[in-house]
């Protein structure tokens, strides 16, 4: 074989191989990933879009974890939870506006004691995390409100008797005597005077409405 037939047998060799070795670079999952630049994340476990009862002086616990980059649980950064000075809002037990608690095995921590105070509104609590020279922050949105619950279930109660006592009328009057007894249930259950229309009469079987004899 003349050495022209052997450089072009050995440049097409040398072009397959390559070609091979192009596509195992680009085939989907061959090629070697690129690691994760580190990173902290914030995760609202509780708290978020939590209505305080400003009456009852209690409030949501917020509950936050933090993650890596790989989505996996952070134990041992630091977290800190700071509250609104004005307007609406919640504080400590010991009128604190910050709390600082150091995530478990979870990567979760915890602001424990808190009160709302006597304004009603939409506030924000803000949370910095830090581990090792990394930061993240989040942010806790939550309302104080008035919450009228004994009054609430007082009305419905109220509400309840009294259609109770209604269906307990019409099954023992029955017919047109259950329209009179509604309407005396409704003013107080007063008995009709002696001037009203004489009393109707019901009897079971077939009905016969008259005047006593």
């Amino acid at each position: 074989m003349s050495s022209e037939s052997l450089s072009r047998a050995f440049a097409r060799r040398l072009a397959i191989a390559l070609a091979w070795l192009m596509a195992f670079q680009t085939m989907p999952g061959l090629a070697a990933q690129e690691p994760l630049e580190p990173k902290l994340n914030i995760v609202v476990i509780e708290g978020e879009g939590a209505i305080n009862n400003v009456r009852q002086r209690t409030a949501r616990e917020p509950i936050v974890q933090v993650e890596d980059q790989n989505r996996k649980p952070v134990a041992g950064a630091t977290v800190t939870f700071l509250l609104p000075r004005d307007g609406a809002g919640v504080a400590m037990r010991d009128g604190s506006r910050s709390f600082t608690a150091v995530t478990d095995q979870n990567g979760r921590a915890t602001m424990r004691g808190l009160r709302p105070n006597n304004v009603a509104g939409q506030f924000q609590i803000q949370v910095n995390a830090s581990f090792q020279g990394l930061t993240s922050s989040a942010v806790i949105t939550q309302t104080n409100m008035a919450v009228a619950a004994a009054a609430a279930g007082a009305g419905a109660g109220a509400g309840i008797g009294l259609s109770a006592k209604l269906i307990a009328v019409l099954a023992i009057a029955g017919g047109a005597a259950a329209t009179g007894a509604v309407v005396a249930a409704t003013r107080g259950g007063d008995s009709p005077k002696s001037t009203a229309a004489p009393p109707i009469v019901v009897t079971p079987g077939t009905p016969s409405v008259g005047s006593p004899r």
